[in-house]
């Protein structure tokens, strides 16, 4: 992954260039050289919050710094930032600041400040990530598909995952997957899904997916679920892709696999699988 600092570099550079206009984030992912799916789970792992998080912060920022100076009008700073209207400008300027729009006119208003990042290199790693390489023949999956937007699927798949194996698809669908399956923006599907096995029928509301033959990186997790999980992706973005000079992200999707439940907590199995090429 040459140039990863530089990458993530330019598509910051290229936010705060542009954050009175339209961000795509196809347009934003470009200036990293990866997939606008790949950039936004990175992002999030490196920075802790989602690129639409940080977009909206910084936007509001600048809103205060303009109205604070007394000189704009409250309507026209709500549009040059995005938003459609004054009352949705409101709400969401007073969900961040504490203050209203128009309180923020006023001397002496106490307002927050989001500061643009800056990539800086320093001394980090040094901690073992065990994985390995592997060669996976084209696989056949089948389960439930739900759509999430990127911004809050941290808190959303859960939820689909409780509520899935509350419900009789979770004795259809055992859950061996957790697949997230790339979109073209904010949007992706996750599919909670098993092996398909073509002697049987599809179950209503279910579907089939085709994982296709290629190479992949496949991080073993031990421990209890999810911070195990979390704990390994955040080291796989931030530290182990970085450092990889052989190979480069392939495909526009990844992979939980999960073992059969382990009597003891910290017993518990599970995997990350990252498609990959060579470089």
């Amino acid at each position: 992954m040459n140039g990863w600092s530089e990458g993530i570099s330019r598509a910051i550079d290229y936010m705060e260039e542009h954050l009175t206009e339209d961000l795509d984030i196809q347009t934003i992912a470009g200036e990293a050289c990866v997939s606008g799916f790949y950039f936004q789970k990175i992002f999030c792992a490196l920075c802790g919050f989602t690129v639409g998080e940080y977009i909206r912060n910084r936007r509001l920022t600048l809103a205060a710094q303009e109205l604070s100076s007394g000189k704009a009008r409250v309507l026209d700073v709500a549009l040059k930032y995005g938003y459609d209207s004054p009352d949705s400008f409101a709400r969401a300027f007073t969900r961040f600041h504490g203050v209203s729009p128009s309180a923020a006119r006023e001397k002496g208003s106490q307002l927050r400040s989001f500061a643009p990042l800056k990539i800086k290199l320093t001394l980090e790693g040094g901690t073992m990530l065990e994985y390995r390489i592997t060669e996976k023949a084209q696989f056949t999956v089948m389960g439930l598909t739900r759509q999430f937007n990127m911004d809050t699927s941290y808190q959303e798949i859960p939820r689909f995952w409780s509520e899935h194996m509350k419900s009789e698809q979770g004795a259809v669908v055992c859950g061996m997957y957790g697949i997230c399956l790339g979109g073209n923006g904010k949007l992706f599907n996750y599919m909670i899904a098993d092996n398909y096995l073509p002697w049987n029928e599809v179950p209503p509301h279910c579907e089939t997916r085709v994982i296709p033959a290629g190479t992949w990186a496949v991080f073993p997790c031990r421990g209890p679920l999810p911070q195990t999980l979390q704990d390994v992706n955040t080291q796989i973005w931030s530290e182990w892709l970085p450092a990889c000079k052989a190979y480069r992200l392939a495909g526009n999707y990844n992979i939980e696999m999960y073992g059969p439940p382990a009597e003891k907590l910290e017993d518990t199995y599970s995997e990350i699988w990252i498609p990959i090429e060579k470089v």
